[in-house]
């Protein structure tokens, strides 16, 4: 049986969880309206592709019946149905349209859990974005080289790239490339992503959003928050020059650099396994009483 929340109890909720979207976005929001770029916030939509106003919408989750609904919109949101004067996600109809995602996202992170992380990589994947490139074609042209072109490409070619994450690597100029002592691709993700990877860290908000409404919305909240830590990281270490946003670097090159740098990856690896374990926990719930063609895994 879901559990009955009372309609003063759910819309209060709601409010609370879009406040602290509005909150948190107040500065990209803005920006977008000026116009005006940011090569560390933006990420998380641009890249992502999800905006405010769909990460301000609020799911209870599966199994929960929010009373007095019937008659308000969320009676006709997709993959939910009406039981009374209440709506709840019908869990059936949405595993019956995104069963395979479920159990895609749910193998990936098992076993992204289940295997120790991997911290020596120093953020070089930025630098790896950049190597070689004239000045105006990277990836963030307003913002100059800390190190300058020359310098840059020393630091990448003197260091040992290790990059396992397939959506990091794509990105890659074509004399990086073939420094990769890995080759993650699409169909080996599954096989190589590791917990100390930032950008699988990022990921997990990635995962929660593509599978609402079935993730609680506190949930996805708690997964962006993450990311947006974890970002500011990722830039702090890449080769750009970001102090006039704020952001000191974090010299991988240097040998306190790094230290900074993995303390703090190791911080992000402990939280985005916490969130990871949530989202398990969400997705075993709903395949164990899905339909016969989605059993538990």
């Amino acid at each position: 049986m879901p559990t009955v929340v009372p309609h003063a109890t759910w819309t209060a909720q709601e409010r609370a969880h879009a406040e602290r979207v509005d909150a948190a976005t107040v500065g990209h929001r803005e920006r977008r309206a000026d116009g005006r770029p940011h090569p560390v916030e933006d990420f998380l939509f641009r890249y992502y592709q999800h905006s405010p106003a769909r990460l301000r919408r609020w799911h209870p989750g599966a199994g929960v019946l929010l009373e007095g609904a019937a008659t308000g919109e969320r009676a006709g949101w997709r993959h939910h149905r009406v039981v009374g004067d209440g709506v709840e996600l019908d869990v059936t109809a949405f595993l019956a349209a995104r069963g395979d995602t479920v159990r895609f996202v749910r193998e990936l992170l098992a076993a992204t859990l289940s295997r120790p992380p991997h911290l020596g990589c120093f953020g070089l994947h930025e630098w790896a974005m950049v190597h070689r490139l004239p000045a105006d074609d990277v990836r963030h042209p307003g913002w100059p080289l800390r190190l300058g072109p020359d310098g840059t490409d020393a630091v990448l070619e003197r260091h040992t790239l290790r990059c396992s994450h397939v959506d990091a690597a794509r990105f890659f100029t074509d004399s990086a490339l073939p420094r990769n002592t890995l080759t993650p691709t699409r169909a080996t993700q599954v096989a190589m992503e590791q917990p100390g990877c930032l950008h699988a860290g990022m990921d997990v908000y990635k995962w929660c959003f593509k599978l609402a409404p079935l993730v609680p919305s506190d949930l996805t909240a708690d997964a962006f928050d993450l990311a947006r830590e974890i970002r500011v990281l990722d830039m702090q270490a890449s080769p750009y020059d970001l102090r006039g946003l704020g952001y000191e670097p974090v010299p991988v090159e240097t040998a306190d650099g790094k230290a900074e740098y993995l303390e703090r990856q190791r911080v992000f690896t402990r939280r985005s396994n916490a969130l990871r374990a949530r989202l398990l926990g969400v997705l075993d719930e709903a395949l164990g009483h899905g339909p016969a063609d989605a059993p538990r895994r």
